[in-house]
């Protein structure tokens, strides 16, 4: 399949000057629906990818083709503009060269590789950061490991949180000048910590974990910031609904009253039910 068109729309959203929300999602129906609201970027997060295909919690025990064929199933589907969490590039550099090998051949327009000490080690459970120079190299291989000069590379850093503002900054510097295209920071919680950043670097800002105070789309237009995640309630709503319909049924709940149940309507709009009729007929005859 084509992917260029939706990693060019990507790019012109980092060129721009507004911030998005991007829309949560973890299947093709989920892509489906959030194209069909008019969310410009999807958001696919290894946490969600965890709990999607293997019903477990956000530890690494994903594989990297098991996400990558999810990320696949999701761009497969739709148009969507997907941003896809990369982790770690699961490993090391040459992993993380891999990585995005792999997820450009499953269609991303984005991905994040972040330098995060992952899978947890033995030890206290601290969240602990690779050192600046791993960093670069990780930054570095997962730039070498890209062939369509459109598929944005993000860096990614949960060190404000863990180490604090300056070496945040640090590491954004450091990786700007590695080359990736934008830099998603986790974890801030004010206006002061963001205009640090925002004028600490040059390229788009992405954030994610944003205290309330930050979030206003304008303002963080303003200050570079392209991309800003909500969550990932969509998932959490989804097993919810899973759950109380499945228990009004054991409970005994006839199929014909149950509650929240998506139209027929709705179902064939997101399965593309007209498409299919179409092919059946010029195809089957």
């Amino acid at each position: 399949m084509h992917w260029t068109d939706r990693r060019r729309r990507f790019r012109a959203l980092l060129a721009g000057t507004r911030c998005v929300h991007p829309g949560s999602v973890f299947d093709p129906i989920s892509a489906r629906i959030a194209e069909d609201l008019g969310f410009e970027v999807g958001m696919f997060a290894g946490s969600v990818a965890s709990l999607a295909v293997l019903g477990a919690p956000d530890l690494i025990v994903l594989t990297l083709s098991e996400f990558a064929a999810q990320a696949y199933r999701i761009n497969r589907a739709g148009n969507l503009a997907l941003l896809v969490d990369a982790d770690h590039g699961y490993g090391n550099a040459l992993n993380a060269k891999r990585t995005v090998e792999e997820l450009e051949t499953a269609g991303v327009a984005a991905l994040t590789i972040e330098d995060t000490v992952l899978p947890r080690p033995f030890g206290d459970g601290a969240t602990r950061l690779i050192s600046i120079d791993e960093g670069v190299g990780k930054m570095k291989a997962a730039l070498a490991g890209r062939q369509d000069p459109h598929l944005v590379v993000v860096g990614r850093t949960s060190a404000l949180t863990v180490n604090g503002l300056e070496d945040a900054i640090a590491r954004a510097r450091a990786y700007e000048a590695a080359g990736v295209d934008a830099m998603f920071m986790l974890g801030v919680k004010t206006r002061a910590e963001l205009e640090a950043i925002s004028e600490a670097v040059n390229i788009p800002l992405i954030l994610g974990s944003a205290a309330a105070e930050v979030v206003d789309l304008d303002y963080l237009g303003a200050k570079g910031v392209r991309v800003c995640l909500q969550g990932h309630q969509p998932f959490m709503a989804a097993v919810q609904a899973t759950y109380a319909t499945l228990k009004a049924l054991r409970d005994g709940t006839p199929p014909a009253k149950l509650a929240g149940v998506a139209a027929a309507d709705l179902m064939k709009r997101l399965t593309r039910d007209d498409d299919y009729a179409r092919w059946t007929r010029e195809f089957l005859g």
